[in-house]
């Protein structure tokens, strides 16, 4: 037996860790859960259950066999007590931690908890049934669907506040009402998982890729004797949520044309586009929930990425030794594949959509995208040290693997001082009062070279969609101190002066439409060049940083 290590488990006299607790099932037919604290569940079968009572450090392996009675022996004991021991479930010495209010849960998300929701959906679980009627539910579908074609009907009027300057109260708005209908989301999952008898852990308010939101802990839904009723708790929350979208549309042909509807449009629209994402299963939203529910595999995502970043190591790296967390399910490498990829796509889109909003901001936009792009860098890295773990545990030789990563190393410097990519940076544009136009750069630079003759397009500032309204060519590159209005860098609409900015003239506009009314202040997209793939970034978005 080897020496004992600091925090090693004592599995010879084996006792579970303070915070671990054998919940019973609901039924007869339901899994047994041993949890540990408030985030680890796993599902169990009677036997181990009763096993895992009886760890309280009193009793070797032969007193647990003989306890236990048949089928149990001291070998099906050690077996057990490894397995329990790699899952972190036995005591090993650290002091158990207390359920911390602020968790972060990879990749991008900050969860802080607030109250523990028990007592209060206990109230709410008898509006289930009634909510649950089939009369109910056809006319629960008839709103999202008529919503859908409400949307549809009002594209031009939806289209034009999507693409131009809207007021800071119709954001608070839409805001709100995201928000709003986000804790009601919630509280449909853990109202529906307290109506089939389990019990929710804990409920409070996330920073979900940077967005907020709210959410509801249903890990009991483990519990549940039906995987029916977990996709039923998986699903509530977009269920409640595409009629509220629904309603707000269909509100909005009730309301006259302006801002109020269009708002009210806006927040259908939203509600939508969350309702869509949360159906995707390849991040820990309800539609994965539902999918792993259906499939009745609990950790389904972290399974398919492991069988994935093994088909990836056994191929780039070779070796024999890889085993599959999913054995005989051919979709689980593709499905592993697409996890692993998906999150750096969010983070990429949405740098990709703001990277604009980030140009205009100076300094502060350029720190942003510095520390996004080194959570993306990070995340590769992690990633890439995995890989290798694996194919090291595989038996992959030592010289195949080193030899891959010098080929990649090489290949990226190869692509980022080869590939030549042009640079379009973002800044703003204002009407003078005499009706020339300048154009509007952030005190410090914004990342890029004054040249005389540069060529200038015009956009209006929107908040999804930036319509071209013409073009300009940049005159002589001395400027002067200017107080902007806020509409030049964000698509808020105020014509209040707010940043100090530098203001350089503007010629030869063409304007289609000629700047005037609301499109007297925009963004402009500056053209700065083809450059390798490094110095693109550099220009870009490192400009206002560097000397």
């Amino acid at each position: 037996m080897p020496a004992k290590t600091a925090f090693a488990p004592d599995l010879e006299r084996p006792r579970t860790a303070d915070d671990v607790a054998v919940r019973e099932p609901l039924t007869e037919d339901a899994p047994w859960v041993i949890q540990r604290g408030e985030h680890k569940h796993f599902r169990t079968g009677e036997d181990l259950a009763r096993l895992v009572r009886l760890l309280d450090g009193s009793r070797d392996h032969d007193q647990l066999a003989a306890e236990l009675g048949s089928p149990w022996t001291p070998g099906h004991i050690g077996r057990a007590v490894r397995s329990l021991a790699d899952s972190d479930l036995l005591e090993d010495g650290r002091p158990v931690k207390k359920p911390a209010r602020i968790r972060f849960a990879g990749p991008l998300t900050i969860q802080f908890t607030l109250v523990k929701p028990e007592r209060m959906l206990r109230r709410l679980a008898p509006l289930v049934r009634p909510l649950g009627h089939r009369t109910v539910l056809g006319a629960a579908a008839a709103v999202v669907l008529l919503g859908v074609l409400a949307l549809a009907a009002s594209g031009a009027t939806l289209g034009e506040a999507l693409s131009r300057p809207m007021p800071l109260w119709s954001y608070a708005c839409v805001m709100l009402g995201v928000v709003a209908t986000t804790a009601v989301h919630e509280m449909a999952h853990g109202a529906v998982l307290t109506h089939h008898g389990g019990t929710p852990s804990r409920m409070g308010f996330m920073l979900f890729y940077m967005s907020p939101a709210f959410f509801c802990d249903v890990s009991d839904g483990w519990r549940l004797p039906g995987k029916h009723q977990r996709v039923q708790v998986a699903l509530a929350g977009i269920a409640i949520q595409a009629v509220a979208a629904g309603t707000a549309a269909l509100a909005a042909l009730a309301v006259p044309a302006g801002p109020a509807r269009e708002t009210l449009l806006l927040v259908g629209l939203v509600n939508y586009m969350v309702c869509v994402v949360n159906l995707l299963p390849l991040v820990k939203l309800d539609g994965y929930l539902a999918l792993m529910s259906h499939l009745d595999i609990s950790h389904l995502r972290e399974k398919a990425m492991t069988d994935a970043r093994r088909a990836l190591a056994r191929i780039v790296f070779g070796g024999r030794g890889y085993q599959r967390e999913l054995p005989g399910r051919g979709w689980s490498v593709p499905y592993g594949l697409a996890c692993l990829v998906f999150p750096l796509y969010l983070v990429s889109s949405a740098l990709t959509l703001w990277s604009g909003i980030l140009q205009r901001l100076g300094i502060a936009g350029s720190c942003m995208m510095v520390c996004a792009l080194g959570y993306l860098l990070w995340r590769l890295g992690k990633g890439a040290a995995t890989l290798v773990r694996e194919a090291v545990q595989a038996g992959a030789r030592p010289a195949r693997i080193a030899a891959a990563g010098v080929l990649a190393t090489a290949g990226l410097a190869l692509a980022a001082t080869l590939v030549q990519i042009p640079a379009t940076v973002s800044a703003g544009y204002t009407t003078e009062p005499d009706g020339s136009l300048s154009l509007l750069v952030p005190r410090g630079g914004g990342g890029f070279d004054l040249t005389e003759g540069t060529t200038v397009t015009l956009r209006r500032s929107g908040l999804f969609s930036r319509p071209q309204t013409g073009t300009a060519t940049l005159g002589e590159p001395t400027g002067h101190d200017v107080l902007a209005p806020v509409t030049a860098m964000l698509p808020v609409a105020s014509d209040r002066p707010w940043l100090e900015m530098k203001a350089y003239p503007l010629h030869r506009v063409t304007a289609t439409p000629a700047p005037n009314g609301t499109d007297r202040t925009g963004v402009a997209e500056v053209q700065a060049g083809h450059h390798p793939l490094w110095k693109w970034f550099a220009v870009s978005y490192l400009g206002p940083l560097l000397p």
